[in-house]
């Protein structure tokens, strides 16, 4: 029977795959033809640099574009692609960096609308404009039609904010919030015992299992982590429109802003326009007789046209430690023997002279985090190592980097989370009382089945489990004590799995400097020796995957569904560091 459903499976995912395949070769077929006799593309004389986030999405790595989008393979069949092109931050940066310096581009309209970018991205992205109204004297022009938190902080940076007469029937800029799911009384319905082991009264992780609703500690981590990301969205759209910030608390807090008119009576929008109207405004704004003669120029084509990899022999790596911390060698997220293999590699090239660490991890695996350690710890030693925050550096995202030699974050980056858990389900009364099934262990030794999922831990099998626990954060505590230069008395009573803020963190001296991933770049040129970026290439590893890697992760790679099951429940049994936030705040 276990074969034939393995055949069944193995048919199945042929048949999938095989038409997936297919697909993909007819398409790159198609794209192939069409980007003959062009490497790049060409850009007209004068225009304007567009940058529409319900287009392109900022990440860390630009990417080739994948035509079946960011989804699933259920997604795929049900018909649901939703396709942005990808470009990495970096990228984002030099090509507005450039279109600073370039009399061909003649202002920046920003789109905000549509956003899947995160809150800390698309702070480095509104650093990057600032400086390209500061140092060029062109301007940046944004427009909305449903403004909400994050997209309105992008766009406050703006010489002008244009909205639509019209706003969508749920106005979106009503603050800064998050949602807390709790599983507890359900799994409990379905006979499910979830053991929860941990060190950290803010390691709230394995509550959405265990719990109907949060502990004080974790809603107390929660309501500070929402209210120091306010005080930097909101203090700084405060400034950057001239009005004060309990105005625009008043404004948000009352519901005051209900219709387009009421962004312009407080101050947050300039004019109200409708379609005839902004064309007209960005005809007149690029010095054209008509909306329909100006030329745009999208970001990724800008840059793929202007960012010309220099000629350079001296590098400086940049290593994008971006996604879960797991096991393995795999290509997917941070695999600790792969990603310590890149390190490696990059210790023992000669013409690398500096090194950025650029963190974007919830955190994962124990195992993999202290393998990717004592890679950077030997790399460091050679060469100098800076770190760099993107949205996520907790948990084992802060294990693996807080040594650098110093570190940059956004302020509204989470980082910290110096805890562990461990989290192993009993479905012992799922088997008896639901699926009526007997199970019966037979073992060598007492403990034999203490981690076979079908009973509940005895005392000594919880002590057991809480001193591997106990160990790991003992270690945790250690290195950043080390790391740090705090005493390790202070590193636990801000550690206890807290997560902070980036704004925070900077005050408990967890982080160095406010800054970007640019920021952490040039830091690294000057400990090399040289701070003038033009004399260097900045090279990025790992490579960012293709488009036919793309959809084999997005399928499942090479694993089979059975060595897939083993791994996730491996995965649940084994002590780690936080896998993943119990509630990412992603702020859009």
């Amino acid at each position: 029977m276990k074969d034939f459903v393995k055949m069944v499976l193995a048919v199945m995912c042929g048949i999938f795959l095989m038409g997936i395949v297919c697909f993909i070769l007819t398409f790159g077929m198609i794209g192939s033809m069409a980007a003959a006799g062009s490497s790049k593309p060409v850009l007209p004389k004068s225009g304007v640099l567009k940058i529409d986030l319900g287009k392109i999405a900022i990440g860390e790595q630009t990417q080739e574009s994948n035509p079946f989008g960011n989804m699933d393979p259920t997604a795929l069949l049900m018909g649901s692609v939703d396709s942005k092109d990808i470009i990495g931050i970096w990228d984002a940066v030099q090509a507005v960096n450039a279109a600073a310096e370039d009399p061909a581009v003649k202002f920046i309209y920003l789109c905000t609308d549509d956003n899947t970018t995160d809150v800390a991205i698309l702070g480095e992205l509104r650093e990057a404009l600032s400086h390209f109204r500061t140092n060029s004297g062109k301007a940046v022009v944004a427009y909305m039609e449903n403004p909400g938190a994050a997209t309105y902080y992008l766009a406050s940076v703006s010489d002008k904010i244009y909205m639509a007469s019209y706003l969508g029937l749920t106005p979106q800029f009503t603050g800064v919030g998050t949602q807390m799911y709790f599983l507890g009384d359900l799994l409990k319905r379905f006979g499910v015992n979830m053991q929860l082991i941990r060190h950290g009264k803010y390691k709230s992780a394995g509550e959405m299992y265990t719990r109907s609703s949060s502990s004080p500690e974790n809603r107390e981590q929660y309501q500070r982590m929402i209210d120091s990301m306010w005080e930097t969205l909101g203090g700084t759209i405060a400034e950057a429109r001239g009005i004060s910030l309990a105005q625009l608390d008043d404004a948000i807090s009352g519901l005051k802003l209900r219709l387009p008119q009421d962004f312009v009576t407080y101050g947050l929008a300039d004019e109200l326009l409708d379609r005839d109207g902004l064309e007209a405004k960005l005809a007149t704004l690029a010095v054209e007789d008509e909306y329909d003669n100006i030329d745009w120029i999208s970001l990724p084509d800008y840059a793929a046209a202007k960012l010309v990899p220099t000629k350079a022999r001296q590098k400086i790596a940049v290593i994008y430690a971006d996604g879960e911390i797991i096991d393995g060698k795999g290509k997917a997220n941070i695999a600790g023997d792969r990603f310590a293999s890149i390190i490696n590699k990059v210790r023992a090239d000669s013409t690398v002279k500096a090194v950025v660490l650029r963190v974007n991890s919830p955190g994962g695996s124990v195992t993999a985090s202290e393998k990717i350690k004592d890679a950077l710890d030997k790399l460091k030693a050679d060469k100098p190592v800076v770190a760099s925050y993107g949205s996520y550096a907790a948990s084992g995202g802060y294990w693996i980097s807080n040594n650098c030699e110093k570190i940059y974050t956004d302020a509204a980056t989470l980082t910290g989370s110096i805890g562990v858990f461990g989290l192993v389900p009993d479905f012992s009364k799922t088997a008896k009382d639901i699926a009526h099934v007997g199970v019966e262990s037979v073992t060598s030794h007492k403990h034999g089945d203490m981690l076979g999922l079908m009973r509940p831990f005895d005392a000594d099998e919880y002590d057991f489990m809480l001193t591997g626990i106990e160990a790991v954060y003992d270690r945790f505590t250690t290195i950043v004590s080390e790391g740090r230069g705090i005493p390790k008395e202070t590193v636990d009573a801000i550690g206890q799995g807290r997560v902070w803020t980036g704004a925070d963190a900077l005050k408990i001296n967890l982080v160095d400097e406010i800054g970007t991933l640019e920021d952490a770049i040039r830091f690294a040129a000057v400990a090399a020796g040289d701070g003038d970026l033009a004399q260097w290439k900045i090279k990025g590893y790992p490579a960012p995957p293709t488009v036919m890697e793309q959809v084999m992760e997005m399928i499942g790679g090479d694993n089979s569904s059975e060595d897939a099951l083993v791994s996730a429940l491996r995965g649940i049994t084994q002590p780690r560091v936080l896998a993943r936030m119990d509630n990412e705040i992603r702020v859009r």
